[in-house]
């Protein structure tokens, strides 16, 4: 086990009606004026912000709303939040939304108290402590970004999507109500399901030897979704089955099932591209392709840890040949994915071979650096991936 640190200041109201508490628990925080952030027209048309903003008027919370959050949340929507917090001297950011929605609130979060450009954080990375605090209406299970200390923003202007981490802008108030989830399209469900899973594939498969007590945690959630995911989209308003998928996607990138290892993140990288040169693209669906893709590349750096976590999570009895069951491991992983109606290659998603040459120039994120901790990839490592994954 490796040296970590580990933080969640996190409160987290689970159940029915959750979200209907937010103005209350944000009272007792001492919030006065409140940026309410969410996405497109379905969170106004099924009465959630005027719910939240009920509860916020009930305490005499002042409230300024920015909507228009897109799928793959984009700097410039950003940086007019930033400059409303600024403007109304904001003192909370509330997101009523899925993983979009709140990283775009962390992003103006981190933003608001800074007097040069958000996108800086992006593409430094340098830490602050000086963030607004930030609370969610959690309506999408997938990201996990309620909980843990990532955001993710793509920037059109440079056709590209940038990871920020700082544990400053971990959401320190979560509303989370099951039945909010119950009228979500199906692809967009699988997706999410997707994402979870994808989040914890990452931290197992790393450089680091066993970790039991990290690895034991990850494979139950893996196992989790997997028995979870066919239950909530045959039965969409089953509470219970959508009250495990939101926890388990709240844990799956919390941090914990990480800690002691140094994780991966590649195919997120890899994925990142996709949908910084194409927005369209969902990332649950790109990750459904693109982490397939990778193990097939990397496997043989340690098959024996593709073929534990096969017999762990799929129930493979081993045949006496590592390779071979790492082999099944991935084919199940694939299979796995596409039961959920997600697309299996880059084709169904209308990428082909020449958009392939477009993403590596944009690989910008690790400045041309090898990256991965699992396996060290090159550039060219890349395009191989992005090529097998056609």
């Amino acid at each position: 086990m490796e040296n970590f640190e580990f933080v969640s200041p996190t409160q987290f109201v689970f159940g029915e009606g959750a979200e209907e508490q937010a103005g209350t628990k944000l009272a007792e925080r001492g919030a006065r004026t409140v940026l309410v952030h969410f996405g497109g027209q379905s969170a106004i048309k099924s009465g959630l912000v005027d719910r939240v903003k009920a509860s916020l008027d009930a305490v005499g919370i002042e409230h300024v709303e920015l909507g228009g959050v897109r799928p793959n949340p984009e700097i410039t929507l950003v940086r007019e939040g930033v400059a409303l917090c600024k403007e109304h001297g904001i003192d909370w950011v509330l997101a009523v939304g899925g993983g979009s929605v709140i990283d775009s609130a962390k992003a103006i979060a981190v933003g608001a108290r800074y007097d040069g450009d958000v996108w800086d954080f992006f593409e430094t990375k340098q830490q602050t402590d000086d963030v607004l605090p930030i609370a969610v209406v959690l309506t999408i299970p997938a990201a996990g970004s309620e909980a843990s200390k990532n955001t993710v923003v793509s920037n059109d202007e440079l056709q590209m999507k940038s990871g920020y981490a700082n544990n400053a802008q971990r959401p320190k108030l979560a509303f989370m109500n099951p039945e909010l989830t119950f009228t979500l399209p199906t692809f967009q469900t699988a997706a999410g399901l997707t994402d979870m899973f994808c989040h914890l594939l990452e931290r197992f498969f790393d450089d680091v030897g066993a970790v039991p007590v990290t690895d034991n945690l990850n494979l139950s959630l893996m196992k989790t979704v997997r028995a979870e995911a066919p239950r909530v989209l045959v039965e969409p308003e089953n509470y219970d089955a959508r009250a495990n998928v939101m926890w388990a996607g709240m844990l799956c990138h919390q941090g914990l099932a990480g800690v002691g290892r140094h994780e991966d993140w590649a195919t997120h990288g890899l994925e990142h591209e996709l949908s910084a040169l194409y927005p369209e693209i969902t990332h649950g669906a790109g990750l459904a392709v693109m982490f397939p893709a990778w193990m097939e590349f990397v496997y043989d750096a340690n098959p024996a840890r593709f073929a534990y976590y096969g017999r762990e999570v799929f129930g493979l009895a081993p045949t006496g040949d590592l390779e071979a069951d790492a082999l099944s491991a991935i084919d199940e992983t694939r299979a796995f994915f596409a039961s959920l109606g997600m697309p299996t290659a880059l084709t169904e998603l209308g990428v082909d071979e020449d958009d392939i040459e477009k993403l590596i120039p944009t690989l910008k994120a690790n400045k041309g650096e090898p990256f991965g901790s699992f396996k060290k990839l090159t550039m060219g490592d890349a395009r191989t991936i992005y090529r097998i994954a056609l």
